[in-house]
């Protein structure tokens, strides 16, 4: 190490040896850290995995989770998302609560700890829907972890019930919810969202809402969806936000950066946005992870490769980079399908712990707060309820694909179901 940074540039040695000797490193420096090359990108990610290997050890975890979405129905229009639609369209879906549990029974018995929960905006949603359906999935499966509910979700209940933020995420925390996803973060500049999401959650409430939740006893993750129209300054200072952020709250559990996936996604379709890119290369993509390593291993210690957005081979490369966790198996990923990822919607628990065990690294089932559940030594080939899903899970679990075409599940405006039931 000692050796590689002799040879780079005296600025950049001199910010990767202060991350070495436990110092946080600045926005401007992060910024110079997104922009090198050759030695200098080597250099960065070394640093970076050390710093994992110095903080967190060799373990790589991940959690057994089921990802329910359970309308795609959205009053947004936020221009990057695929997976939404208007009320309007025949491919809008609404689960009834019935079938979330359903959902949720059939991950539990699989061996899953969680349930991950986001949807739509439904319109004339009724302000309590996400309250109701936390405690029915509690009263029927008491042990189950519910991570659910965005910032923008939790200020649209509020909203709908007109009452506070911190009222509301209190009726949540009563209900069930154990943690909230840091999503619809994207990147936390206002002008930014502007282009790309004009009436999406502004980064004071997205704020507001994080930070009450933690207030109130909810921890939360935190992301960045990047490689869009934002340059290295706006992901450096969305970073350095989140990081003060913690800094007052400790509420944050982790952090996962998320790339841009732009085939299906209507500003980059319909050239709704100028400038719009095709999502970050490979280099940056690692870069962003080993900067997040840097900025956040004093503060936010776990950080988590997202598999959907970046496939299994480049995810187990970011391992390497500073990256201790690989997500959960989730079974149900519609989100980054619908939005043109390619890799799938499951990970089996042994398809995870074989890609850990290629990195070089010691796989761990965790729950959703960290503590780990088992730990798989070498030799230890377990068999997860989860692994005996044959290869066609599709079938089994459906998928969005399916799920937009079944008139089962076809959404129904709350005046049309009105009018019909007064027919």
């Amino acid at each position: 190490m000692e050796r590689l940074l002799s040879t780079v540039t005296p600025q950049v040695a001199r910010i990767l040896n202060d991350a070495l000797e436990g110092r946080d490193t600045t926005v401007e420096e992060g910024v110079t850290l997104l922009g090198t090359s050759g030695l200098e990108f080597n250099a960065l990610v070394m640093v970076a995995d050390e710093l994992r290997r110095r903080t967190i050890g060799d373990m790589v975890t991940y959690v057994v989770n089921r990802n329910i979405n359970f309308t795609n129905v959205c009053i947004k229009g936020c221009g990057f998302c695929a997976f939404s639609r208007d009320h309007r369209e025949e491919e809008g879906y609404f689960l009834p609560i019935e079938e979330v549990v359903r959902r949720a029974k059939e991950a539990w018995a699989l061996g899953a700890t969680e349930v991950c929960i986001q949807a739509g905006l439904p319109p004339k949603m009724e302000g309590d829907l996400y309250i109701r359906i936390c405690r029915a999935i509690k009263e029927e499966i008491p042990g189950i972890h519910i991570h659910g509910f965005s910032p923008e979700e939790v200020l649209y209940g509020s909203i709908r019930s007109k009452c506070t933020i911190r009222e509301y995420l209190k009726e949540l925390k009563a209900a069930g919810v154990g943690s909230l996803p840091g999503t619809s973060a994207e990147v936390l500049d206002q002008e930014i969202r502007d282009k790309i999401a004009p009436g999406r959650i502004t980064v004071n409430q997205w704020i507001e809402v994080i930070t009450t939740a933690h207030e109130v006893g909810i921890p939360t993750t935190s992301t960045i969806m990047y490689g869009h129209v934002e340059t290295s300054e706006h992901i450096a200072r969305h970073i350095g936000l989140l990081r003060d952020i913690q800094k007052k709250t400790g509420g944050f559990t982790e952090f996962v950066p998320l790339s841009f996936v732009h085939t299906e996604a209507p500003m980059y379709q319909k050239h709704l946005v100028e400038g719009i890119r095709t999502g970050p290369t490979g280099a940056e993509v690692i870069k962003v992870h080993a900067l997040a390593r840097l900025m956040l291993n004093n503060w936010i210690p776990n950080l988590q490769v997202s598999w959907p957005k970046e496939g299994p081979r480049l995810a187990q490369v970011i391992l390497g980079a500073g990256a201790n966790d690989m997500g959960g198996t989730l079974i149900n990923e519609s989100i980054s399908t619908s939005a043109g990822a390619q890799f799938g919607q499951l990970l089996r628990p042994k398809e995870l712990r074989a890609l850990i065990r290629e990195a070089g690294r010691v796989p761990a089932e965790r729950q959703t707060s960290y503590r780990i559940r088992r730990v798989f030594e070498e030799g230890d080939n377990a068999i997860d309820p989860l692994d005996g899903v044959g290869d066609d899970a599709e079938s089994r679990f459906g998928s969005y694909r399916r799920l937009i075409k079944m008139d089962q599940f076809r959404f129904k405006h709350p005046k049309v179901a009105e009018q019909a039931a007064a027919d």
